[in-house]
């Protein structure tokens, strides 16, 4: 569906020739696919196989039956063509224009488009998916309450994060406090696609939508697959891409509940019991020292098994890790040390 709308967005030739439709007062059925399924459903109409244009779109408009373009709507292959999906596909539509572009959407993986004559709209079908295109005033005022949503999310997970890092280094973490953390983390996520869908639906008018949202997801994705290294027990049958897949298929009344959360996670023991303590490995606070490569982060957290152990550990003790080098071992040191002291002031203050 995103690249879909994508292809629908303002300042495309296809979304052009799509408002030219709509200003004629015309309907149209377009798919965006000339493939062997699409072929195996199409009955009548002719061939043109000619360069696509908004002008040449609004025209064969004119005609009945759908139109056929290329899968990069670069070409219309097709015009005036019957479309003859199975009738045993289930619809939620009434018209029969959009029935039967719900049908082909649902029956072959390609985008499938309507402009509804009657009401005046453009509608987007792909797989079981339907998306309405809103005018783009519309479109900017949803996308900035969402970005000021996610702006708030954002500074709460900020705050969480920190929180974190402060329990970590006093060794009092909780299995609430990392599932608060992920919790929140899966939110701005989510919030962020909304985001995303929007700014690919505005096409050309996307570009400050695109940099507000690329600044405030700046580390999220790299912080909450940290925070999961820190706490999963190694297993080889469930990693962090498998938990991050099972948060992302929680309904959003599940994400709510921190037990349910914890449980899908496989985080802490069975139950859960959310005040149990954890201890992490480290992996977070050491690949936030700047500069210090993922393997020698990796060579910490094997020879030492916890933060707790690499925070108690010496220069001498941390030189003999391999790829450590003597004014490394300080480095690192020093690194947790200002990590630790920034942590503790940030949750008190």
């Amino acid at each position: 569906m995103m690249e879909a709308l994508g292809m629908v967005a303002p300042g495309k030739p296809l979304r052009e020739g799509l408002d030219r439709i709509l200003q004629a007062k015309m309907g149209a059925l377009i798919v965006v696919g000339d493939g062997p399924e699409v072929l195996s459903i199409c009955s009548g109409g002719f061939l043109l196989d000619s360069e696509f244009s908004p002008q040449r779109l609004s025209e064969l408009a004119k005609m009945d039956g759908a139109i056929i373009l290329a899968p990069d709507a670069s070409r219309i292959a097709r015009a005036n063509v019957h479309l003859v999906p199975s009738p045993a596909l289930a619809t939620s539509e009434t018209g029969t224009r959009h029935r039967t572009a719900e049908r082909v959407a649902r029956s072959i993986d390609v985008p499938v488009i309507t402009v509804s004559e009657d009401r005046a709209v453009i509608t987007v079908y792909r797989g079981e998916h339907q998306r309405p295109l809103v005018p783009v005033e519309r479109l900017l005022a949803r996308a900035n309450q969402a970005l000021e949503t996610l702006e708030g999310y954002r500074d709460r997970l900020d705050v969480v994060t920190n929180a974190l890092s402060a329990l970590e280094v006093e060794d009092m973490v909780t299995v609430r406090d990392v599932v608060t953390v992920l919790q929140r983390a899966e939110m701005v996520r989510r919030i962020a696609e909304e985001v995303d869908s929007y700014s690919a639906e505005l096409g050309t008018d996307s570009r400050l939508v695109r940099l507000q949202l690329e600044e405030m997801l700046a580390g999220v994705e790299d912080e909450r697959r940290q925070v999961l290294r820190d706490y999963l027990v190694p297993d080889p049958v469930w990693e962090v891409d498998d938990a991050l897949a099972a948060l992302s298929h929680l309904s959003t009344e599940r994400l709510l509940d921190l037990s349910r959360v914890a449980n899908v996670l496989r985080i802490g023991p069975a139950g859960p019991d959310l005040e149990a303590p954890l201890r992490p490995y480290g992996y977070r606070l050491l690949s936030k020292i700047p500069r210090l490569p993922e393997q020698v982060v990796q060579n910490i957290v094997q020879r030492y098994g916890g933060l707790q152990q690499v925070l108690r550990a010496s220069i001498e003790d941390l030189d003999t890790v391999e790829g450590i080098e003597v004014a490394g071992a300080h480095f690192v040191k020093e690194g947790l040390a200002r990590l630790a002291e920034t942590s503790i002031l940030d949750r008190l203050g």
